[in-house]
């Protein structure tokens, strides 16, 4: 297993969406012994603290939530992931998922400075497709795959210049879509695979398909694991629970695909909220996932009782 040199990140980032308690979700993963976890399996870890969003003037919103506090945290995360994709592997510490506006557009920027195409792999309930406009609930932690794809309305961000092919990204364990989000979508041809298709099929198969076409193209992978794409009864802190999701062995065998595969270049650990949490348990679980993207076979894993 080669070497590699893991940088954590802090996003205590808790404006997606009206629900708090993300903002503890770095603590969390620090006190569940990522680094720890890490370390064992033979890599470096380097900690860069918590990221902080740039100044931003907060307004009111007929509908939107904290939209200017969310740009001003893109900002500061797209310079973070770009920093760090030049020195190692980051693995982002959420947070809610609207950390991934700025995870993403940072390693794009990465991607396009050296000249490779990124792909990103995205593990979740939703398909985080939105708009401002066209979200129901206002919520911007249902906008990254919009933004960064180059979807028109999101006023105020940093632009795009090169937004990411459509066909580059792959969204899997989907069972909650909106109707919006759902047209939009099959518009596209990004890869998306429901949980009935995994039901029918298994998981393997069209994972094993998408990596095959990052390597194919010599590209960076980013992987977003949002907790919904668990099932809630595996992983019960996230605020979007959706029930039908991924087994704990789904979880871990796209993991070790993805270690086996050597592709991935960042990881977000995303929608964690430890005050819906119980002794601990999510954060353990997205731990034992981390390391199993990392290296940790099957019978490496430690036994929990909780």
């Amino acid at each position: 297993m080669s070497q590699e040199h893991c940088i954590l990140i802090g996003a205590p980032l808790d404006c997606g969406k009206k629900r708090k308690g993300c903002l503890m979700g770095p603590d969390a993963y620090r006190t569940a012994g990522l680094a720890e976890a890490i370390r064992d399996l033979g890599h470096t870890v380097e900690d860069r603290g918590n990221v902080a969003p740039a100044p931003f003037t907060p307004k009111e919103h007929p509908k939107l939530v904290a939209y200017e506090e969310n740009i001003a945290w893109t900002e500061s995360l797209a310079d973070a992931s770009e920093a760090a994709m030049k020195d190692g592997l980051p693995l982002f510490l959420g947070g809610d998922h609207a950390l991934s506006l700025g995870t993403v557009l940072g390693a794009m920027r990465h991607a396009d400075s050296v000249e490779r195409p990124l792909f990103v792999l995205w593990l979740d309930a939703h398909t985080d497709f939105h708009t401002p406009q066209s979200t129901d609930s206002g919520n911007l932690h249902g906008t990254p795959l919009g933004y960064v794809t180059g979807r028109k309305g999101f006023d105020g961000f940093p632009s795009i210049a090169n937004p990411l092919p459509h066909e580059n990204v792959a969204i899997i364990g989907l069972r909650s879509v909106d109707a919006a989000e759902r047209a939009a979508m099959q518009e596209t041809n990004v890869t998306y695979v429901d949980m009935r298709a995994i039901d029918e099929t298994g998981i393997a198969k069209p994972l094993a398909t998408f990596l095959e076409k990052v390597e194919a193209a010599n590209g960076l992978l980013h992987v977003s694991l949002d907790v919904d794409f668990l099932d809630p009864s595996i992983a019960p802190a996230v605020g979007t629970t959706v029930p039908g999701g991924a087994t704990q062995r789904e979880g871990h065998l796209v993991m070790e695909m993805l270690h086996d595969s050597g592709l991935m270049t960042s990881l977000d650990l995303v929608e964690l909220n430890p005050f819906l949490d119980e002794r601990g348990r999510t954060a353990s679980l997205m731990v034992d996932l981390a390391a199993s993207a990392l290296g940790r076979r099957v019978f490496d894993r430690p036994t929990r009782a909780f």
